[in-house]
């Protein structure tokens, strides 16, 4: 080592104090630290923490004399794992280290809301890449010995010390994977698109980004009330003969128009777009064929229709087939399409296969079936599916393109006022799916009031607590903790946020109150002084208050709607959880005040004088509709799934109730720690309720509000539950038995007229469809067609244009050491969407070993991974396939850097599609000399 790398070492030593935990990179150490300094190192990081051990470590480090010490020390860095660290010392250009400190200076920050909100079992398979080994497996032992939040505020502090340049960005991408709340504080350069993600085994095959937009809930309709019950269906398929109704429903599109059919939930509209099917592929003459594409936004929805198409039209020698994003990975779409009559598809699977063009047009299909159609608006794949149609209509096109029927319980009025607006808005969902008929029954709605039957609608107003000592309590904490933050702000003098803290304490329990918290966050996140440690200590005290605020507000909530005992059940988990992670000053003191209060919270918890009168009145309509008819089966539909879980604990304690034995039923999605339910789980309970007479009510969020397959209820309750028109209908819709009541049971009269308008937009809608039903069909085609020429005109000025490709060559560099890998000019692209790298000398780059997981797909056989060639580096590359009589490297362009060659200037690239360069297509030719031999031998490197 020279003078002057012992002086830089020296000198940019607070960046290995800053990142460096030596305990990490002890035992490469070895050759040059006596016994005696190891243990000293060891004490000092037990004692005083990584950043003191570190310091002791860098002073026995530069006391070193030996030869060779310092390249045993970046060997070491590199053996443990801290790749940037040694490469920023091997450069002495610490630039791309001193880019994470505003990182790590915001996550000191958010440190408070990190520990409370994250699970970080979750997340840790999304983020390893960017921590060392060791700390994952520290992470996951602390998970399991001392608690979620321990486990977070160890992974926080483990990110503080990382040295990987990509770890904001894969934190973001970790975050919005798992629907945490914590992303949307979590703010990261929306240009900061240099990100090495987690290579997902299943994701390497991928043609595509797959997104399945669905809400919580799977719509199922009934086929048709003729059919027995789910739980009674045979196992064998009869057919069922339509309804009146349902063929008046079918008559239009059958006779090949272009149609939205509005009917109710629980009519059977699946069973009449069976009729428009199968009278479709049959009126082909001989030698032509037709070709269906069904669509359904949520999964378990296409699972169903996939199965019940099956059913319908494989004894008719019709060939069914479904693709989603779970599936789309291990099948070949353009295959799935060409083999099948009839293919059910979620949405976003069309819009990629259209992207990348694995399937050129939409005139490979003649029908196409939209489940849900109020959906096709704006981004949703339903509007970029009839963008793509649209396109092809007005530009003149000689394409043939399918008919196009849309299935909904209601098309929905938006924002509108009156019947006019109502019949515009209308208009523009008809315009968007090309079409000039909406079905509706009109002929027989006697025989559809006989099938569905519209519940009777009550609304109950019910008083809240005259007093209520738990509330005074907790909002007398939430204002001393309000104090303690005026007088953070206070100590910044003329510094302000903006008079952010400007609140109204008498929104506490609130949304809004939440909303302000939220506000309140991300402006601290971003807030600047010139004193770093001050403004550090000044943000991440005002987050710890935040923290403790939304938490005694999420508290109040619970106690509004259900039982104190709930509420104080919820804060008492958080402050065990804050325990078991340990404190600093603050929580110290902000946990002492709720446990001065805790005796007296509990005490009054207890007390059965204050019984929250909500409740009184759920007891009394349950009792009451039991009495009437003790086979009454019940759906409860509340906001949030912590009053789904203290609901249902209600229930189940309450001995006046308990004989109802209460199942629920939540989405699929992460809230904070809260894991969702799965598919099989929803499945399960779903029937449980269908067959278990004994459970007689189902307590659920939003997530069966739009029709899932549910058995016959005879009341439908809404626990301070209400939504837009589309949903009151769809929620009403469960209430299918004859007889059956809907009550919305509210302290809110807002609620209540909320519903009413709701009901009178649903008026507002049926007229503007009369209305619309009355129009001359070649004046309505005229007035879509107006509105369709001015969507497109205002689309295409906000399309942005197409980029030229840059034609100059460029060299590929292994994102991890550097080493070059290849030049652009000899990448080919391989299906539209796969790339290889053309001769002999790019093989001599990469090392391969057999796949863990090999599999086909479509003409591509993925047989093995590949990796750098340089022994101290093996990043990943991609993948060894054998595509058809040729077997190739794909590699990831996410594994590079791109450099330019005239300028030096160094780029990189998330996707393929971010990197413009000329893209050549493969061509079989120039890979014949060097693919002779197919066996697994041929890959000369292979380990």
């Amino acid at each position: 080592m020279t003078a002057e790398q012992r002086r830089n070492l020296h000198a940019f030593g607070d960046y290995v104090r800053k990142t460096l935990n030596p305990t990490f990179i002890l035992s490469y150490m070895a050759p040059w630290f006596r016994d005696d300094e190891v243990q000293h190192i060891l004490a000092e990081k037990n004692n005083k923490g990584p950043t003191e051990a570190a310091s002791l470590f860098l002073q026995f480090l530069l006391e070193l004399q030996e030869e060779g010490w310092f390249r045993g020390f970046l060997d070491a860095l590199n053996q443990a794992g801290y790749c940037g660290l040694c490469e920023a010392i091997e450069s002495w250009d610490f630039q791309k280290i001193e880019k994470l400190e505003e990182y790590r200076s915001l996550l000191r920050r958010l440190q408070p809301e990190f520990k409370t909100t994250i699970n970080p079992k979750d997340i840790l398979p999304e983020i390893a890449e960017c921590l060392i080994s060791q700390e994952c497996e520290e992470i996951l032992q602390i998970c399991s010995s001392k608690g979620l939040m321990a486990g977070a505020e160890k992974m926080a502090e483990c990110l503080l010390r990382s040295d990987k340049e990509n770890w904001p960005k894969t934190l973001k991408l970790a975050l919005e994977k798992e629907e945490s709340r914590f992303s949307e504080l979590w703010m990261v350069d929306k240009g900061a698109e240099d990100v090495k993600m987690k290579d997902l085994e299943d994701d390497e095959m991928k043609t595509c980004d797959v997104q399945i937009f669905y809400k919580e809930e799977p719509e199922n309709q009934n086929l048709s009330q003729n059919s027995c019950s789910s739980s009674e269906a045979p196992h064998t398929y009869s057919p069922l003969k339509p309804r009146n109704y349902q063929l008046e429903l079918a008559l239009p599109a059958q006779n090949g128009k272009n149609t939205i059919i509005c009917a109710p939930t629980g009519c059977g509209k699946t069973f009449v777009s069976l009729l428009i099917c199968e009278h479709h592929l049959k009126k082909f003459p001989q030698g032509r064929k037709g070709k269906v594409v069904f669509f359904a936004i949520q999964l378990p929805v296409y699972e169903q229709q996939k199965s019940v198409f099956s059913k319908h039209f494989e004894r008719l020698g019709y060939k069914v087939a479904g693709i989603s994003g779970a599936t789309s990975d291990t099948v070949c779409v353009e295959q799935i399409v060409e083999n099948n009559d009839i293919i059910i598809l979620t949405p976003q699977i069309l819009v990629n296969c259209l992207t990348n063009g694995t399937i050129p047009s939409l005139s490979v299909f003649t029908l196409m079936i939209f489940d849900e159609c109020h959906n096709t608006s704006k981004q949703h794949p339903y509007n970029v599916i009839m963008f793509n149609y649209l396109d092809r209509k007005l530009g003149g096109s000689s394409d043939s393109l399918p008919q196009v029927i849309g299935l909904t319980a209601s098309v929905g009025v938006g924002d509108a006022k009156n019947k006019a607006e109502a019949t515009e808005y209308i208009c523009k969902l008809c315009a968007s799916l090309d079409t000039s008929v909406i079905a509706t029954v009109r002929d027989n709605l006697e025989e559809l009031e006989e099938v569905v039957y519209k519940p009777q609608k009550f609304f109950r107003k019910v008083e809240l607590r005259t007093t209520d000592r738990f509330k005074c309590i907790i909002s007398q904490l939430m204002m001393e903790i309000e104090s303690l933050a005026k007088s953070i702000f206070e100590e910044l003098g003329t510094i302000t946020l903006g008079g952010l803290f400007q609140i109204q304490n008498s929104n506490f329990g609130t949304q809004k109150y939440e909303q302000w918290i939220v506000k309140v966050q991300k402006e601290c996140a971003v807030f600047q002084m010139p004193d770093k440690d001050k403004e550090s200590r000044i943000c991440k005290a005002l987050f710890s208050y935040m923290s403790h605020l939304r938490i005694y507000n999420d508290a109040l909530i619970i106690n509004e709607h259900a039982r104190m005992k709930d509420a104080l059940d919820y804060l008492k988990d958080f402050f065990r959880n804050i325990r078991a992670a340990g404190f600093d000053e603050i929580e110290q003191d902000l946990t002492q005040r709720f446990e001065e209060k805790l005796q007296e919270l509990e005490s009054i918890s207890i007390d059965p004088s204050n019984e929250n009168p909500k409740l009184r009145d759920l007891c009394f309509i349950l009792q009451e509709e039991y009495h009437l008819n003790p086979e009454t089966r019940t759906i409860l539909f509340v906001k949030t799934r912590a009053l789904v879980d203290a609901l249902k604990k209600w229930i189940k304690e309450n001995p006046k109730l308990s004989f109802l034995k209460p199942s629920i039923l939540t989405g699929r999605g992460k809230t904070n720690q809260n894991i969702g339910m799965t598919l099989p789980a929803q499945k399960c309970v779903l029937d449980t309720f269908r067959t278990d007479k004994d459970n007689k009510i189902l307590i659920t969020t939003s997530v069966a509000d739009e029709g899932i397959d549910i058995a016959q209820c005879n009341l439908v309750i809404l626990y301070e539950y209400v939504g837009n028109v589309i949903k009151m209908i769809q929620t009403r819709g469960r209430g299918r038995a004859r007889g059956s009541k809907c009550f919305l049971l509210t302290a809110n009269a807002d609620l209540i007229d909320k519903e009413k308008m709701n009901m009178y937009k649903e008026e507002m809608m049926n007229g503007a469809i009369l209305i619309l039903q009355t129009w001359d069909e070649a004046v309505f085609k005229e007035k879509i067609h107006q509105i369709q020429i001015r969507e497109k005109i205002i689309r295409d000025n906000q399309g942005k244009p197409e980029p030229v490709p840059d034609k100059k060559t460029k060299k590929l560099l292994c994102k991890k050491c550097k080493a070059f890998a290849c030049y652009t000019a000899d990448i080919r692209m391989v299906e539209n969407c796969h790339f290889t790298v053309v001769g002999d000398a790019f093989r001599e780059r990469f090392v391969s070993k057999l796949h863990p997981k090999p599999k086909s797909f479509g003409n591509i056989e993925k047989r093995a991974k590949i990796y750098c060639a340089r022994p101290d580096c093996s990043h990943d590359w991609g993948i060894y396939v054998r595509y058809k009589a040729f077997e190739m490297p794909f590699i990831k362009i996410e594994s590079f850097v791109v450099e330019d060659i005239a300028t030096g200037v160094q780029t990189v690239h998330a996707k393929w599609k971010d990197f413009n360069f000329e893209k050549l297509s493969f061509d079989a030719a120039e890979m014949a000399g060097g693919a002779q031999d197919l066996g697994l031998q041929g890959m000369g490197n292979l380990e």
